[in-house]
């Protein structure tokens, strides 16, 4: 595993945008080199360049679904990757003996962040508050808790009640990791808000966006944030979970673009969710807000389970 890792670091600069094309048919056939100059564009860009990721993720979709290619050139501001980055890095493809959960993985990705060039904060904020669809987030004043009482008291078939029937029926956290212990409130402004939001809104975007919980489409619902908000975690699961397929299912890798590209495609087509005040829809149904807001249900290629068939089969 560490000497595959190795191998991307010849990789994991700042890449020629035409080359990266042409690259994602042969990684989808399970080229290893194409692969490895997908996952190394990925890696450079989630964890060295926040302003590279739309450049980068837009031309892979590109390519993936046969569009022309959207950028040229890929002049953006970048740090070095940390020897320690690629040790941490390696230990997180590799993962626990027994696997990851929903929750452990989540916490080992967002770890890599304290591994990185000390600058890529700096270049994280900016990258945020310009992407078009993160609606200023340095601007905004980071929302409370959510309550379950008051979800608990909608109307049945309303957006808040079946949200919060998905967290109660499945055992989910409301906010899936605890603002405090991740040290949310340490983050610079635009950061803390969108960071924040998107914990506490991650759920309503499943129901609304058309995603479903399995692991297929929580891949997708993380391609379909980062198109929207340049989510700078969902650029590093994406580029870990890319990597995790190369090194051990390299088969199933043009599976997995496919199912990439079509939900950042998604995000950039559906309406900005940042802006969206949701607290005000929790009365009204889901079909209702998704036409009174302009949004379409996601419609991926594969059925959203096909990863749990897939292990039920092996």
């Amino acid at each position: 595993m560490q000497e595959q890792i190795k191998e991307l670091y010849k990789y994991s600069l700042q890449p020629d945008l035409q080359r990266l094309y042409q690259a994602v048919s042969g990684a989808g056939q399970g080229n290893t080199d194409d692969q490895a100059l997908v996952c190394g564009a990925m890696i450079w860009s989630a964890f060295a360049s926040p302003a590279g990721i739309p450049l980068v993720f837009d031309v892979i979709a590109d390519a993936q679904l046969g569009k022309p290619i959207s950028h040229d050139q890929c002049d953006v501001p970048a740090v070095s990757l940390p020897e320690a980055f690629w040790h941490a890095f390696a230990t997180t493809v590799e993962g626990p003996e027994g696997g990851y959960d929903a929750t452990s993985i989540t916490v080992a990705v967002a770890a890599l962040a304290g591994v990185l060039d000390a600058k890529y904060v700096d270049l994280s904020e900016a990258a945020a508050i310009a992407h078009p669809g993160a609606d200023s987030p340095a601007e905004k004043t980071v929302p409370p808790l959510l309550a379950l009482k008051t979800l608990e008291e909608l109307p049945e078939g309303s957006l808040g009640r079946d949200l919060h029937s998905m967290w109660v029926d499945n055992g989910f956290d409301p906010e899936v990791l605890d603002r405090q212990a991740i040290g949310l409130d340490q983050m610079s402004p635009a950061l803390r808000y969108l960071n924040t939001r998107i914990l506490q809104m991650h759920d309503i975007w499943h129901l609304v966006g058309g995603y479903q919980t399995t692991s297929l489409h929580e891949i997708a619902i993380s391609s379909f944030q980062l198109a929207q908000f340049g989510h700078n975690y969902s650029a590093m699961f994406l580029a870990t979970g890319a990597t995790m397929s190369h090194v051990r299912t390299p088969q199933g890798f043009g599976l997995l673009m496919q199912n990439l590209a079509e939900s950042w495609q998604h995000g950039r087509q559906s309406p900005s969710f940042m802006a969206v005040e949701w607290e005000d829809y929790w009365h009204k149904d889901v079909e209702t807000v998704r036409s009174e807001l302009g949004i379409s249900a996601f419609k991926g290629s594969f059925p959203a389970d096909l990863l749990e068939q897939l292990a039920a089969v092996a």
